[in-house]
């Protein structure tokens, strides 16, 4: 029998729209919303989430579609859902809110506000019925509702002081110099370095791939071999475990094991794009093979996750047939069916494939117990592709197609990298596709927008949004040395700071001064899954100043810096993403402009050496708009006719080089 649609259905949002046909009176986030909690005198419950939480799947089959909860729900309160990654601005309001009264935080996201945004209750999942020790939502509910009907004054004061404790709280801000906290940050890290397994701290286990981005600058500015093995040894013992898709690429968002055997089994494009950067990384300045993983992750993004106009989709549920993991794992009997007997017994002992299994009766590939050799590489190269067009016949995960800036910006950037690490104009090209998509696609009247699906734009973008668009974009211009990116990137960081500075403290808001639907701006400072966009606005911001010339960039980055210096000192190693801009900002760059002339394809040759403290221009007769975008290259020019480095840094700059072996020297760290 169809079901009745809510409000819901109208959104575009695959999130949205899998509860569109829930019993529950579902409204999107609007005025309509509170205005009809205001009419009706009643709380507001808010649930955020996102269309590949397995968390979010149980509450929904358990409480969303079960008639007894909608009908409470629909009579003592107005319930709005919201895709947080469409609104991470309002999922960051309101999970700041949890962790403040909870001490933790995690989706689904429950939140229950008076008919004004403010909260004054707030969870996670919750059962239907009392289990997992934790309360049953029905008691909850019921709980609530009759409180706003005999003591409000309660929940009112509550919600007064959770607001006046958001609306109080920030980044402490160091007074005078601020210190260089990296050498901490290493301690740290090294201190939670899992020796035996590789990655940091205990189970669940994340990639935090910009721990690794840190930890590789460490490397080079200090010949740490330490930091580098723990690069080498979590990036190797990833790629080994199942939270590592051995038949078709890509990794996982974590591993509920200390092992990384077992994967919650969704993948995440953000995850992704930030690995495939930390791989080329550690390529380049590490061991080469780590370039192979990079390709892998490139393979399953193109095959699985591009759309074909230049844009990537979101995320990969999970589930699948109402069960965690059943699209990725195996039975030896099916290996054999494919693989045949041989190559099928070979298979399964090199992936650990048993009888017994490894996940509920069941095997997920992995090479925890196997040391492969070359040739059992080449072997495994062999099988995938069948492995894989027998997976594909299985019902799949649910794609969260919808399209999003920070996705997007975050895929240009490991793009533009691929491209420029592993010189490979393949990547390069594919990058220029999806700057070109962002450019054309995501934005409106000038103003970039979160989220896109079926041809629709939502939301105005968050400084985050902008921070991992401008981000892609200046890779994008280091990868191609193309002058258009540079201007998208001129133009993307301006507007940034136009709309989200805070101009106390230069910090960035989440929410643009045109944004007026939450009680309170916040303010993303911390690392999570990702760096924070003020962390990746730093950085890109200090590195644009070094093209440009231009101060006004390098006077915000360190503003940023600055107004968070007290969250470092907190705890350093929480904030390694902003720790490669205040690293970046304390060795002050290196700048290349190459003047074009005779011998300009052996110089850009060898400019291409890694050094995430090197920016590079490329100036002369073909590239004039370059002088209007960084008028100080118009004094840069060949010498006699050939091609030449103009090289400065920290203030100073040395004579104009001609020769390709002593460029190649001047890019390698001291």
């Amino acid at each position: 029998m169809q079901k009745t649609a809510n409000r819901l259905i109208g959104e575009k949002s695959p999130y949205l729209l899998q509860h569109a046909h829930n019993p529950v009176d579902w409204y999107p986030w609007g005025d309509e919303a509170f205005a009809e909690a205001r009419r009706r005198d009643v709380p507001v419950f808010l649930s955020i989430g996102y269309s590949t939480c397995h968390w979010c799947h149980v509450m929904e089959r358990e409480s969303f579609e079960d008639d007894e909860v909608a009908r409470f729900l629909n009579l003592h309160f107005v319930s709005i859902k919201v895709d947080r990654e469409e609104r991470p601005d309002i999922d960051h309001f309101y999970m700041s809110a949890c962790t403040a009264l909870t001490g933790r935080g995690g989706w689904p996201l429950s939140c229950f506000l008076t008919p004004a945004k403010k909260p004054f209750f707030t969870g996670s999942y919750f059962p239907k019925k009392d289990s997992y020790g934790m309360r049953a939502f029905m008691t909850i509910l019921a709980t609530l509702a009759d409180l706003w009907q005999q003591d409000r004054q309660r929940l009112l004061s509550a919600s007064d002081d959770i607001l006046r404790h958001l609306s109080e709280s920030k980044a402490p801000t160091l007074t005078g110099p601020s210190e260089d906290f990296s050498y901490v940050a290493f301690q740290q890290l090294q201190t939670s370095f899992d020796k035996k397994y590789g990655g940091f701290g205990g189970a669940p286990k994340f990639p935090s791939a910009h721990n690794l981005l840190f930890l590789i600058r460490y490397f080079l500015l200090h010949k740490n071999r330490q930091a580098a093995a723990m690069v080498a040894e979590t990036l190797t013992a990833m790629q080994r475990g199942g939270i590592w898709d051995h038949i078709g690429g890509g990794f996982s968002r974590y591993s509920t094991d200390e092992r990384w055997l077992v994967p919650h089994f969704e993948k995440m494009m953000y995850d992704n794009a930030m690995l495939t950067i930390a791989c080329c990384e550690a390529g380049a300045a590490i061991d080469t093979s780590f370039f192979f993983t990079a390709r892998r992750i490139l393979d399953y993004c193109f095959r699985e996750m591009a759309d074909a106009g230049g844009g990537f989709y979101t995320a990969q549920d999970a589930d699948s047939e109402g069960e965690e993991g059943r699209y990725y794992v195996f039975t030896p009997s099916e290996i054999k069916k494919i693989l045949g007997a041989d190559d099928g017994r070979r298979f399964c002992a090199l992936f650990d494939i048993t009888p017994q299994g490894n996940f509920e009766g069941k095997s997920i590939p992995n090479l925890l117990l196997s040391s492969p050799t070359a040739d059992d590489a080449a072997f495994a190269e062999r099988c995938f592709p069948a492995l894989r067009q027998y997976r594909e016949k299985r019902v799949p995960p649910l794609k969260d197609d919808k399209m999003l800036a920070a996705v997007n910006g975050l895929m240009l950037a490991a793009l533009s990298t691929a491209g420029r690490l592993m010189d490979n104009p393949e990547y390069s090209a594919a990058a220029e596709k999806t700057g070109r998509f962002i450019l054309e696609n995501m934005f409106k009247d000038n103003r970039l927008h979160a989220s896109l699906r079926d041809g629709a734009l939502r939301h105005p973008a968050t400084s985050d949004d902008y921070a991992y668009v401008l981000w892609g974009m200046f890779e994008l211009y280091q990868a191609t040395l193309q002058p258009r990116w540079l201007a998208a990137a001129i133009q993307i960081a301006g507007s940034m700071l136009g709309l989200f500075q805070d101009a106390d403290d230069g910090c960035l808001f989440l929410s643009g001064h045109d944004m007026e639907d939450l009680p309170v701006r916040g303010k993303n400072t911390h690392d999570g899954a990702l760096p924070s966009g003020n962390a990746i606005a730093a950085l890109t911001l200090a590195r644009l100043a070094a093209v440009t010339q231009n101060e006004t960039y390098g006077s915000a980055a360190e503003r940023v810096r600055d107004a968070l210096s007290g969250a470092m000192k907190a705890y350093p190693a929480a904030c390694t993403g902003l720790l490669c801009a205040d690293v970046y900002l304390r060795h002050g760059g290196t700048n290349i402009v190459l003047a074009a002339g005779t011998g300009i394809d052996e110089l850009l040759k060898a400019a291409q050496g890694f050094n995430p403290f090197v920016t590079l221009a490329l100036c002369g007769d073909t590239y004039n708009e370059i002088d209007t975008l960084a008028p100080h290259m118009k004094d840069c020019i060949p010498v006699q006719g050939s091609a030449a480095a103009y090289i400065c840094s920290a203030g100073s700059c040395l004579p104009p080089v001609t020769d390709p072996a002593v460029l190649a020297r001047n890019i390698l760290i001291p």
